[in-house]
């Protein structure tokens, strides 16, 4: 799609396959004026604000594209990007360090890309493999009935039945304008500001110890973790230097397993102390 002046109908929103704590992290590193509003259980959505992307040169696909990886590059969720404008519409979805892919509809509803990425989309969000497929391939086929919001909106539909919810108002073809108005009265919404470099990365270590692997990062099982990976560590220095031949592998392993023990000892302690920022 090329670029374009962009008309007050057009609009852009990020779903995230995540709880709102877990989504705000990322979306601070995105240094964009953003509302992030709960939108159903275990998805969030975040709205850009219109001066972001309202610009006569912005391509509106590629932009989304673009802080929808830079959103999930570094955490285990994936977010899907909606956007529309006078000249169509489409999502993307990015997941992780996957190639984000994208898909987009013409002002009339007609296909135009590659049907892969729905493919990519329903795998990287988990969604039934038969009958969300079956939702997914009536998208890409051509329906005089439906223009790009519609399709869109169809796209949602099957999002729904993982459990997205967006707030009332948030309806895709709707004004940039409206949008925010819509995700700022939704419940626990909140603004998503740049909060500085000291307290980003804070906050982000907050969010990694209250993930999954939480209880491996800071802790008693992080400190008996790193005394292990030391206590093993050393054992294979040792094999490595008393052992005949070449003991490299035995040696390198031995290193790297030191060092992450110590790091994560560290970095225990140093959590305790107050670091960063406490």
């Amino acid at each position: 799609m090329s670029a374009t002046d962009h008309s007050r109908a057009a609009g852009v929103l990020l779903l995230c396959r995540a709880e709102p704590d877990r989504v705000r992290p990322s979306a601070q590193l995105l240094r964009e004026p953003l509302l992030l509003a709960p939108a159903g259980d275990g998805w969030s959505v975040l709205v850009p604000g219109e001066e972001s992307w309202q610009e006569e040169d912005t391509n509106l696909a590629a932009i989304t594209a673009e802080w929808a990886h830079a959103l999930t590059v570094a955490e285990t969720w994936p977010a899907v990007g909606l956007w529309w404008d006078e000249e169509g519409a489409g999502f993307v979805v990015a997941s992780g360090f996957r190639r984000t892919v994208g898909h987009t509809w013409l002002a009339d509803g007609s296909p135009l890309g590659e049907e892969s990425a729905l493919t990519a989309l329903r795998a990287r969000l988990g969604l039934d493999p038969v009958l969300d497929a079956e939702a997914f391939d009536r998208l890409t086929h051509p329906d005089s009935d439906a223009d790009a919001p519609a399709r869109v909106l169809g796209l949602i539909a099957v999002l729904a039945r993982a459990g997205l919810q967006l707030p009332a108002g948030l309806t895709p073809g709707s004004p940039a304008r409206e949008l925010r108005t819509a995700a700022g009265a939704a419940p626990a919404a909140e603004p998503v500001e740049w909060p500085g470099w000291r307290e980003a990365v804070r906050t982000g270590l907050d969010a990694s110890e209250q993930g999954l692997l939480g209880e491996w990062i800071r802790g008693p099982k992080a400190r008996a973790l790193g005394a292990a990976e030391l206590a093993t560590g050393l054992s294979l220095l040792v094999f490595a230097r008393r052992g005949r031949g070449s003991r490299r592998g035995w040696a390198v392993a031995g290193a790297v397993l030191m060092a992450d023990g110590a790091l994560t000892i560290a970095y225990d302690a140093w959590r305790a102390r107050g670091g960063p920022g406490r």
